[in-house]
């Protein structure tokens, strides 16, 4: 087999797990130099030098120059919405919030969360059949991964009736029952571009229309916060409009964690993976990741192969960097999918040819090993898949805390000068 020896710039943005517009800005200043044909404006980058420079990018990244840590002055309570597994209240339960009550319609998730926190109130069924005004002055934040979903556009501004029957107007209704001083909503980073950002828009006139001014909105990359993962969520904050505090992103990490530090034992985890069952890739499958290198995907193949395993793909534009691709012990996974071994999005583990277990998903996904998932092996990985992952729910649980801390210092003067 010939290892295909020129990159595309998308392919190397992918590798190197920076933007196309970073890796432009580095062939300019001469970080990483792409090459080119005479005569033409395409960069193409030698695989080669792309892999040292990754080994040596991430060797100067492991400088540890951030801590976001901050303690809470009180104890500080959230109503987690759409909690899943339990990746993002876990994150926040570490970061020193207390975890009120949290909702889930999956049964299978709701077990998972009464198994490892017996004493969570566990709010199990749909959230449409829920009234949460109980609530209302006992949580500091309402938090949720709502799904996204598109609005019915009535007239120039969005309000909170024409969101009916999306989840985000369940959202935005538990919201304003509960009324917090901050809420945390979630989402892939597509929704950005939803609609042509009319669903966002939406999401911001309807959050302004019940009482809170959003936060300019934010992606966070998980591998700038304690996670060997190249996974990015959009994070949509609002403050209530009678509070005079300023809400902060928690700061970028500048050590990016790999693979071995998920899977060995190390700085992230105290021992290696523990042992567990997972997913098997078929015969056919298995034979073609076979020849596929640690970093490699399809286009490390033979092109007799590339063409039967991509089929009408192969003649598509794009990288497709998510095919037929084994992961390297040297770079964060790709962000994970519910569904390990499907087409398109194979996630191989570097030395065997087989995706990656459930315990080793959860250690992607920087669960502890303790944290246990029910339900059958399709059930569990679809519920880490959807996740939050931990040490990115713990980054953004130390920012809440700061702001609340904030809040609640600058309401104590208040009544002191009153």
């Amino acid at each position: 087999m010939v290892t295909k020896k020129y990159i595309s710039l998308a392919e190397a943005a992918e590798m190197v797990g920076k933007s196309k517009e970073t890796l432009r800005r580095w062939d300019n200043i001469g970080k990483l130099n792409a090459v080119r044909e005479p005569g033409s404006s395409y960069r193409r980058y030698n695989r080669d030098v792309v892999i040292k420079f990754m080994g040596e990018f991430f060797e100067e990244e492991k400088v540890e120059d951030i801590n976001n840590f901050v303690k809470p002055l009180k104890d500080y309570g959230v109503l987690e919405l759409f909690a899943g597994a339990g990746g993002l209240a876990c994150g926040l339960e570490k970061a020193g919030l207390k975890c009120i009550a949290l909702n889930e319609i999956d049964k299978w998730a709701c077990n998972t969360l009464r198994k490892n926190r017996p004493h969570w109130n566990v709010l199990e069924g749909d959230i449409v059949n829920y009234d949460f005004s109980e609530y209302n002055g006992k949580v500091d934040v309402v938090t949720g991964g709502f799904p996204c979903q598109a609005f019915s556009y009535a007239g120039k501004k969005l309000g909170l009736n024409d969101a009916r029957g999306t989840l985000f107007y369940e959202f935005a209704r538990v919201v304003k029952e509960v009324n917090p001083p901050i809420c945390i909503g979630e989402n892939v980073r597509g929704l950005l571009s939803h609609e042509k950002g009319k669903t966002l828009e939406g999401m911001i006139s309807i959050l302004d229309e019940i009482g809170y001014n959003v936060v300019p909105v934010q992606v966070l990359k998980a591998i700038n916060y304690k996670v060997p993962q190249k996974r990015e969520r959009l994070i949509l904050v609002g403050v209530r409009k009678d509070i005079d505090v300023k809400y902060h992103y928690p700061l970028p990490h500048r050590r990016i964690y790999t693979l071995k530090d998920a899977l060995q034992e190390g700085d992230l985890f105290d021992c290696n993976v523990p042992d567990s069952n997972g997913a098997k890739y078929p015969k056919s499958k298995q034979e073609v990741l076979d020849m596929v290198p640690p970093k490699g995907y399809w286009r490390d193949l033979p092109i007799d192969i590339q063409k039967k395993y991509m089929g009408g793909s192969f003649f598509l534009g794009g990288g497709k960097t998510g095919m037929a691709r084994r992961i390297g012990w040297d770079e964060p996974c790709l962000t994970l999918t519910c569904s390990p071994a499907q087409k398109q999005t194979e996630r191989c583990h570097p030395d065997e040819t087989r995706p990656f277990t459930v315990r080793e998903y959860a250690r992607i996904q920087t669960f502890p090993d303790e944290w246990i998932f029910n339900g059958s092996v399709a059930q569990q990985y679809k519920q880490i898949g959807n996740a939050v992952p931990v040490n990115l729910g713990r980054e953004i649980g130390y920012s809440i805390v700061e702001f609340l801390n904030a809040y609640n210092l600058s309401k104590s003067q208040i009544e002191e000068n009153s």
